[in-house]
């Protein structure tokens, strides 16, 4: 991004980023929504001499949530609140995320299933090979086109469209991925 920031010409700004511990939590306000993630001013700490904030959550660390744009999550002068990450030394940035303040929506919907459990969904999208199902508020998962009903059709949107309901089949899942695997295969009916 820009020129490195040396220790010695701000050591106030390295000594407060060198204090923070990962799992720190940080207040701040936002103060701009860039290409790359948001910046936060942090209320503790010095300003940055180069960036409208020492803080930045990185586009993934905005939420759990599927979001087009940051200001869909945020927007600028809102107070948040983030859990330290690491300190970027290149930057001199605190790398922040703001979804670990919240609890892992997908780590709580699979507590209660498994391989087998029938589930009720929305289609999201439409990909080259399977559809994204939305089968909770902020749990996708994917049907891959060899797991759609009529597997022989080439192309998903001829099976559903975007915004149609389908019963899928959980057949896999990976809590550290946080993937979700299912099939249409084997349901007796599709809802529509």
């Amino acid at each position: 991004m820009g020129m490195m920031i040396e220790p010695s010409e701000n050591p106030e700004l390295w000594a407060f980023l060198e204090s923070l511990r990962p799992g720190d939590v940080l207040s701040g306000a936002v103060a701009a929504i860039k290409s790359f993630g948001v910046l936060v001013a942090l209320d503790e700490g010095p300003d940055h001499p180069t960036l409208p904030g020492v803080g930045l959550i990185a586009m993934p660390d905005l939420s759990w949530r599927r979001f087009k744009a940051a200001s869909d999550v945020v927007r600028v002068g809102e107070r948040v609140s983030c859990v330290f990450l690491q300190f970027d030394t290149w930057n001199a940035e605190a790398r922040l995320s703001l979804r670990l303040t919240q609890p892992d929506p997908f780590q709580v919907f699979v507590e209660g299933v498994e391989v087998g459990s029938w589930l009720t969904g929305h289609v999201i999208e439409l990909l080259a090979f399977g559809v994204i199902v939305r089968v909770a508020d902020g749990v996708e998962g994917l049907v891959h086109q060899r797991e759609l009903a009529d597997a022989s059709i080439q192309i998903p949107a001829d099976t559903v469209g975007v915004g149609g309901t389908i019963t899928v089949v959980v057949t896999g899942l990976d809590r550290e991925r946080r993937t979700l695997s299912l099939s249409q295969r084997g349901v007796a009916h599709d809802l529509r």
